[in-house]
């Protein structure tokens, strides 16, 4: 739907004479896989025809994502699992590993595709309606200028470059939220190939950083800029230093800009010639990635035929290998204005409170002795990191990391006590704006909408300040009871904040809610 304002007023309205395009979960919206094979055809909704082999039927379960800078839209399919079932079965909620699915060591993995009978949509006896697990949990790309059934086909291919497609290439995940590296004035950096960062949003999920294989050049076209995304190189990022029991320490304490904990960006194929996290805990120092994933026994789970199936199960992937485990990743937000002066990835941590996977040496808890050996984590209130790219001028090249957090939640009754971070946002000035998802259950005050001072200048004994004011999150807006904030965007102006309301509450109390913002510092 079209949102205007009108010039006298300042009202916001409908515009109901502009046409809506929906591009929802049917057969109606069709989406080009690149970069990822399926395992079989889909088919339409409607009439059971099989599609075009790399042609998917409809998106679901989306959550977050970003305008591109050639203004197309991202969206990260999360919970796809609730739909036709978990294609990942090997894991209960507590991480512990589950034998029997098609992941157990002495094979290769070979998951179920079908769709589950007790999933949403698994029951339907229409078999139209049935679709396999694999051709959900991507990011996928919305064309807005193209109608729904138009799917991408790529200049590369004789095609016009233009219509929706899913992102194989960074693989199939509970995705959360997508970034892109630009410039100050949103732009993609010349010379330089185009990078995204994603977060897997689950207990123990991770982060992940795509390279395009061709880098950006001045001048480029929207349909050569899109052909960027066809091909590039999947990481994963290891937080090597962090304290495997907590998810949010380093040796016991939080990490600061000063003593920040440390981590490399792992490549995740078959090819990848960086040595396994694990390998030294499991006897064999000098393995690589590539070597660990296709070991049928590596880590008590079974080997990856191919890059294809690697890309389809990227949890999986990540405790083969021994990756660090982090606290449900959610928003994560690249900040070319920082105040800091730097550019600088935010990446909101709202939480964990299950078991996790591994051991601090990245080796698999035994499922027989999981409940009683595997640490539980508490953090109930969530954590904002940054994640400093060693090689700030060209995040590209990067392959080391350090990382620090600038905010940490609070459980509480006081002025400022806010938990579980969710969605972020900055303004012209780079200031960081931020959703909480969770704070009634954790310090019994509603959701809302934060602004987290980091402005340099405003640490005690600067400007003239005798109370600091710096890493303190003051609320703005909130929202009504059991509903949770999502999406906040400013306006081009920047007088007015727009947010969705989830949950049923919130559409039960038809509340209007007015933002009077009156400059930049609350």
């Amino acid at each position: 739907m079209r949102v205007v304002k009108d010039a006298q007023s300042g009202a916001w309205r409908v515009d109901h004479s502009a046409p809506n395009r929906r591009y929802d979960a049917t057969s109606n919206t069709l989406f080009t896989l690149v970069g990822q094979r399926l395992h079989s055809p889909d088919h339409d909704d409607f009439s059971g025809a099989v599609l075009t082999d790399t042609v998917v039927s409809g998106t679901l379960a989306n959550c977050s994502g970003v305008q591109t800078p050639w203004g197309t839209i991202l969206s990260a399919e999360e919970n796809a699992q609730g739909f036709y079932g978990d294609l990942e079965q090997a894991w209960t909620g507590d991480n512990k590993f589950i034998r029997g699915t098609g992941f157990d060591p002495g094979e290769f993995i070979t998951p179920d595709f079908v769709a589950h009978p007790l999933s949403v949509f698994g029951g339907n006896p229409d078999a139209n309606g049935l679709h396999q697990r694999d051709l959900y949990g991507y990011l996928v790309e919305v064309d807005p200028g193209e109608p729904p059934n138009a799917f991408y086909t790529s200049m590369v291919d004789g095609g016009a470059g233009s219509g929706h497609r899913k992102l194989g290439g960074l693989g199939r995940a509970r995705w959360e939220d997508v970034t892109f590296v630009v410039d100050a004035s949103g732009n993609l950096i010349d010379g330089q190939p185009i990078v995204l960062y994603a977060s897997q949003d689950r207990a123990s999920g991770r982060i992940y950083k795509w390279v395009s294989k061709t880098p950006f050049a001045q001048g480029m076209s929207r349909v050569q800029i899109r052909a960027l995304l066809d091909e590039g190189t999947l990481y994963v990022a290891h937080f090597q230093d962090l304290d495997y029991d907590t998810g949010w320490t380093v040796n016991g304490v939080m990490p600061t800009e000063d003593n920040p904990g440390h981590g490399r960006w792992i490549e995740l194929s078959i090819a990848s010639k960086d040595i396994a996290p694990n390998a030294v805990a499991l006897g064999h120092p000098g393995t690589t990635v590539g070597e660990a994933l296709q070991d049928v026994t590596w880590n008590g789970i079974g080997g990856f035929a191919s890059n294809e199936e690697v890309r389809m199960a990227l949890f999986t992937a990540a405790n083969k290998i021994g990756v660090a485990e982090l606290n449900r990743p959610e928003n994560i937000l690249w900040n070319p204005t920082d105040p800091s002066g730097e550019p600088r990835l935010y990446i909101a941590f709202t939480g964990h409170t299950r078991q996790v996977a591994l051991n601090s040496r990245g080796v698999l808890f035994d499922p027989d002795t999981h409940a009683e050996e595997a640490p539980t984590r508490s953090d109930r209130v969530g954590s904002i990191f940054v994640l400093r790219e060693n090689s700030l001028g060209n995040p590209a090249n990067s392959h080391t990391f350090s990382y620090f957090a600038v905010w940490r939640g609070i459980e509480g009754a006081g002025l400022f006590a806010a938990a579980n971070p969710d969605n972020l946002m900055t303004d012209i000035d780079g200031g960081l704006w931020f959703t909480t998802d969770g704070n009634r259950r954790v310090n019994g005050t509603d959701d809302g909408l934060y602004y987290l001072d980091l402005d340099p200048d405003h640490r005690q004994g600067k400007t003239g300040i005798i109370t600091s004011t710096f890493g303190l999150a003051f609320r703005v807006v909130t929202v009504p009871n059991d509903s949770e904030p999502t999406g906040p965007a400013f306006s081009s102006n920047l007088k007015t904040i727009f947010l969705s309301l989830q949950r049923p509450a919130a559409i039960a109390e038809k509340r209007r809610i007015y933002l009077p913002l009156l400059g930049r510092n609350p």
